[in-house]
């Protein structure tokens, strides 16, 4: 995301030193002492009992469940709480048996929901006494919008203060609050008031125009949460994903980069995954490029510079597949004649991306991600193509969203675009795996990759 947008916000961000700022970390810190407290209270299984304990930690981190809601209330998010506790049962009873393992997770899923709904309600009585109390912004200026801003202020104790409106119109009802500027100038509003929560209720501009905007907000503390069209309509959602505002119901947004510990479970995954693939398939990696060596006109090895992360560039590893490519860097089509009889059949059944595994072991790529593009042609889609350059948001994979959906090769780069930032936007380890599957049962590779 562009540094124009987010330089506004790094001063506040460095002084964000209030009290409210401590709220992130209140359901965390109770968890780890409802965990303590239940481990302390189960004879008998010291290790096996830390061991579920950090397992069950872990899970509630990945399953989101220690995002404050805005709606203080525990029973929303019951089941998950109990299908989180009961999974690491599944790796315990071995060591410890039914009826011990069965009393631990009763156990903690009663002290989990005990010490939340004690968190749960000592916030409301200190939002109602003015105490931590988090800046709130409404984007938008139309009725409901208006009357998201009339409910916080009338319910102190969700703890959330509306500072005023963003919207390129004025108010549609009479409201007591200000509008503090457009939505261009959101950032520099966020940073002005000091902003913890967003919540985005049908402003007049497009979405389209909005969409960088917000994106650009996630990179920071700030929660921000949607108003869905048409609300008054029950929505297909487990009520655990969802807050509420009275009769409202607002969709949180993901944080943009999601969590330190799912990309570093995502790294962890990719090293270990290419290693293992690299032992399993070096017989056939040396066999092709002994092949291709064989077939003369140059190395095995083709090297190329694509774009990643962060718009930087690397090293890309294939196997030879063409021999005198005038313009390999610049030139968008790969002509038959300009193939070798072998370089053919490699594009073909995509074996030429094998040397990728190297890439994805330095670091340079991800086993699942977008695929990388040539500095040229990359440059060329950002201008032509809206939100083409936040698809370089996550790290480059060897296969993708797109790739699996048939979008590979001479095919729609607007829609390539669109599927590679839908993969960032909802990334999560179970679809890592899936793609990792559909990529592996593709009849024609066991690698599907982008053709260039």
């Amino acid at each position: 995301m562009t540094t124009s947008l987010l330089a506004p916000c790094l001063g506040w961000r460095l002084r964000r030193l209030a009290p409210a700022a401590l709220l992130p970390a209140i359901l965390p810190l109770a968890d780890v002492a409802g965990l303590t407290a239940a481990c302390l209270m189960t004879t008998g299984l010291r290790w096996g009992a830390s061991a579920y304990a950090c397992a069950v930690l872990v899970l509630l981190v990945a399953d989101g469940q220690h995002r404050l809601r805005i709606c203080r209330r525990v029973a929303d998010q019951l089941p998950r709480t109990v299908a989180v506790a009961a999974l690491p049962l599944v790796g315990l009873l071995p060591w410890v048996g039914a009826g011990p393992g069965l009393a631990l997770v009763l156990s903690c899923v009663v002290v989990l929901v005990a010490v939340r709904m004690g968190v749960c309600t000592a916030l409301r009585v200190a939002h109602r006494r003015g105490r931590w109390h988090e800046p709130t912004l409404v984007v938008g200026t139309g009725a409901t919008a208006v009357r998201v801003a009339q409910l916080l202020r009338d319910h102190p104790e969700l703890g959330l203060t509306p500072q005023g409106f963003v919207d390129s119109r004025p108010p549609s009802e009479p409201a007591d609050l200000p509008v503090l500027g457009e939505p261009a100038e959101l950032p520099g509003v966020i940073a002005q008031h000091g902003i913890q929560r967003i919540i985005v209720c049908f402003p007049a501009g497009r979405d389209v125009d909005l969409v960088p905007l917000l994106r650009a907000c996630r990179e920071l503390p700030v929660d921000v949460c949607v108003v869905p069209r048409l609300f008054e309509l029950g929505a297909a959602l487990p009520r655990g994903y969802l807050d509420e505002l009275g009769d409202i119901p607002l969709i949180p947004l993901r944080r943009l980069g999601h969590s330190r510990l799912g990309m570093a479970a995502k790294a962890t995954f990719d090293v270990v995954g290419a290693a293992a693939l690299l032992v399993a398939l070096a017989p056939v990696l040396l066999t092709l490029a002994l092949a291709v060596r064989l077939d003369g006109r140059g190395p095995a090895l083709f090297r190329q510079t694509r774009v990643t992360q962060g718009g930087k560039t690397m090293e890309l590893l294939k196997l030879r597949s063409m021999v005198d490519h005038p313009d390999p860097d610049t030139r968008w089509v790969v002509l038959p004649e300009q193939t070798t009889r072998l370089g053919r059949w490699l594009r073909t059944t995509h074996l030429d991306e094998l040397p990728q595994l190297f890439n994805v072991l330095r670091g340079d790529m991800s086993l699942v991600g977008p695929r990388p593009e040539r500095p040229y042609f990359a440059a060329r889609f950002a201008q032509q193509i809206p939100r083409y350059a936040d698809r370089h948001r996550m790290r480059s994979g060897l296969t993708g969203w797109a790739q699996v959906n048939g979008l590979h090769g001479d095919t729609c780069i607007a829609q390539r675009s669109r599927l590679d930032n839908f993969y960032i936007e909802h990334w999560s380890p179970w679809m890592d795996a899936v793609i990792l599957v559909r990529t592996l049962g593709t009849t024609t590779t066991p690698f599907l990759g982008g053709r260039k």
